[in-house]
């Protein structure tokens, strides 16, 4: 080949088809699985007239449900927020007999069907069982109360902080941490100002996936709560009420609130998975010693 002569063009093998088919099946499987089913919900509430849907989702019994459903997600979040890091930093940074046992087990609110972890922490957290005659020494009821909502809770979201901060911990350079030693910085101050910063992001998406768990979880609540109107009832059960009741457009009307909440959540994790991406600690922050 002379050098006049321009080289050819690689060509980059493509494993699936092109874009136009890709994109046509994508948008018939989003389409089919997620939009239709979305509208036929939104169709569903659209038979009340306003003043009955607004007098479905803000009468007492919905606005209790909606403050025990989104204050004990949020609760059972802010929990996680902490074990999970705890958890996570200790499935990081130490070596142990049995290890690997304990990662897995990280997993098992994910893969144990809800209606069983709700009839075993029924069990144990009961007056009767060990933890809730435990609580109840304390003056506190676990089973049939709003606590044991967020203790169900709390168990089906450690997962996603866990694994949403356990990557970020493997990857974090111990060369930042080694650095801001050299520098002065004590162990908190290293923590605080070197190692926080970088979880961050991680952090609050674990947060969000737990708080969008709770939101929607029905099968562990169900039997812990007591399913109290008022007082110990979730949104879920609520809804699932009306269906027993045949009222399917008050149900839906109430899943429509649910869903506008997950459309903002959902929102709220695609922005930090930006920020996630975007954090990457190349140095150690200035300013690290007090």
């Amino acid at each position: 080949m002379s050098r006049s002569e321009p080289a050819p063009k690689r060509r980059h093998y493509r494993p699936i088809p092109g874009f136009s088919l890709s994109m046509g099946v994508t948008l018939f499987w989003v389409g089919l699985m997620v939009v239709l089913p979305l509208a036929a919900l939104v169709l569903m509430s659209a038979r009340l007239d306003a003043a009955t849907f607004w007098a479905t989702i803000t009468d007492d019994r919905a606005l209790a449900a909606y403050g025990l459903s989104f204050g004990a997600a949020f609760i059972a979040a802010s929990v996680n927020l902490v074990l999970g890091l705890v958890l996570a930093w200790v499935l990081v940074r130490y070596r142990f007999p049995g290890r690997g046992v304990v990662d897995a087990l990280v997993d098992l609110p994910l893969a144990l069907p809800t209606a069983v972890a709700g009839i075993a922490l029924t069990a144990a957290f009961s007056p009767k069982g060990p933890l809730g005659a435990f609580l109840a020494d304390l003056g506190l009821k676990g089973a049939y109360s709003r606590l044991g909502v967020v203790i169900a809770l709390v168990f089906i979201g450690i997962p996603f902080v866990v694994r949403a901060v356990q990557p970020v911990l493997k990857d974090l350079q111990p060369e930042l941490e080694e650095a801001a030693a050299t520098l002065g910085a004590t162990r908190r101050q290293t923590f605080l100002r070197v190692i926080l910063p970088a979880l961050r992001p991680a952090l609050l998406t674990g947060f969000a996936l737990a708080f969008a768990r709770g939101l929607g979880e029905y099968g562990s609540v169900v039997f812990i709560s007591g399913n109290l109107p008022g007082k110990t009832e979730v949104v879920p059960l609520l809804i699932m009420t009306k269906l027993e009741q045949y009222e399917y457009s008050q149900a839906a009307a109430l899943a429509v609130v649910m869903l506008v909440a997950s459309f903002l959540i959902l929102f709220a994790l695609n922005r930090l998975e930006k920020q996630r991406k975007k954090a990457a600690p190349r140095a150690v922050p200035a300013g690290v010693p007090a």
